[in-house]
């Protein structure tokens, strides 16, 4: 089923392919880009006539801005929607890059266009694996190396831009490309949740084929679980939802009474307190560690400092068990901790010394 968002987001592209698909600049005028743009306008999806006037007139501004942005210092690309063959050890991977620029360096940037509501991170660029597959893919057509990667963000017409991928990051990508071609020919498919969910093909999908099955009308074609109590899916689903709620109530419950039991105890000085054939038995346990700077000055000078991470608990613990190390300096170290927070512990036990439980806050 198409979607309005396709069908704008798909007539934007053509509007900046045809701004800069010219034989000499300059680009065609924003009279002559929006004129195209409305020649070229995509009807299908939208839900209402008002919500595809509104997606008009919106992408009339980001043309408008756009052209006003890019027109004064345009320059003639190397490529527009350029068709690619990338080859990776026989696997052949087939699209279109949107836009390739000669830099003043030599070198070429790559620019793929987007219409998607949110600006993206420097962390999303940086990690995107369509750029990722544009670069070896122009890298391979050019022979020339990449310097700049680009996800130009249409809606707010922002360039968010990262350096080309390093040897290591294209290594990872060919690999990858290995692999989903190897699980392709196994025709092994498994489903993955992301932001995206559900598609349009939720019946095929074990995150929603569950939830088709109950909006069709009649038996639905549930089946009911082996166990407990021959319930069917959906009845088991509200079940457990109803069992968690108990707990969620009872916990809080154990919380509350807990609190009051140390609260006693702190108030009347007590250690133990007994009821019901069970003793409780109340402590305050410590919590230690060690200051960094003291730690610090007293390990750098012995070039102990690296061999810690700066300040590991665990690494700090094994040089004051580490009998090779100088005594004096173990026992420094252990001088150095001190107690950093305190919490209460209740201990149960049954009368007959059978130890149930204990809890800490």
């Amino acid at each position: 089923m198409e979607k309005g968002y396709f069908s704008f987001g798909t007539c934007i592209h053509a509007c900046v392919e045809h701004f800069y698909r010219v034989r000499t600049p300059p680009p065609p005028s924003l009279e002559k880009l929006l004129d195209f743009y409305r020649a070229h306008w995509i009807s299908e999806g939208y839900e209402t006539p008002e919500d595809e006037a509104g997606y008009q007139a919106y992408g009339e501004e980001i043309l408008t801005t756009f052209w006003n942005t890019h027109a004064p210092d345009f320059r003639m690309p190397v490529a527009v929607e350029k068709l690619f063959m990338l080859d990776v050890d026989g696997i052949k991977v087939r699209g279109y890059i949107d836009h390739v620029a000669k830099l003043d360096s030599g070198a070429l940037s790559v620019i793929d266009y987007k219409t998607n509501r949110d600006l993206f991170t420097a962390e999303y660029v940086e990690n995107d694996l369509q750029l990722t597959i544009y670069q070896l893919a122009a890298e391979q057509l050019w022979r020339l190396p990449v310097e700049k990667l680009t996800l130009y963000h249409l809606r707010s017409n922002t360039p968010c831009t990262a350096p080309g991928r390093s040897p290591e990051v294209l290594q990872e990508a060919r690999q990858l490309i290995l692999d989903v071609a190897d699980r392709i020919t196994r025709q092994a498919f498994p489903a993955t949740l992301n932001q995206y969910c559900p598609c349009d093909y939720p019946e095929h999908c074990p995150y929603y084929r569950h939830q088709v099955v109950l909006e069709l009308p009649g038996e639905n074609g549930q089946t009911r679980l082996p166990d407990p109590g021959a319930l069917d899916a959906a009845a088991a689903v509200a079940r457990y939802a109803a069992l968690q709620d108990e707990i969620k109530a009872l916990q809080d419950e154990l919380e509350r009474t807990r609190q009051a039991i140390v609260e006693y105890c702190q108030a009347e000085d007590l250690k133990r307190l007994y009821g019901g054939g069970h003793e409780l038995t109340y402590r305050l346990m410590e919590r230690t560690g060690f200051d960094e700077g003291e730690v610090k000055a007293l390990l750098e000078p012995a070039g102990l400092w690296d061999a810690v991470s700066k300040l590991d608990e665990a690494r700090l613990k094994g040089l004051i068990e580490d009998r090779s190390l100088d005594a004096g300096l173990r026992k420094s170290l252990e001088k150095l901790r001190h107690v950093t927070s305190t919490y209460p512990m209740l201990r149960l036990k049954r009368r007959a010394d059978e130890e149930t439980e204990g809890t800490e806050s």
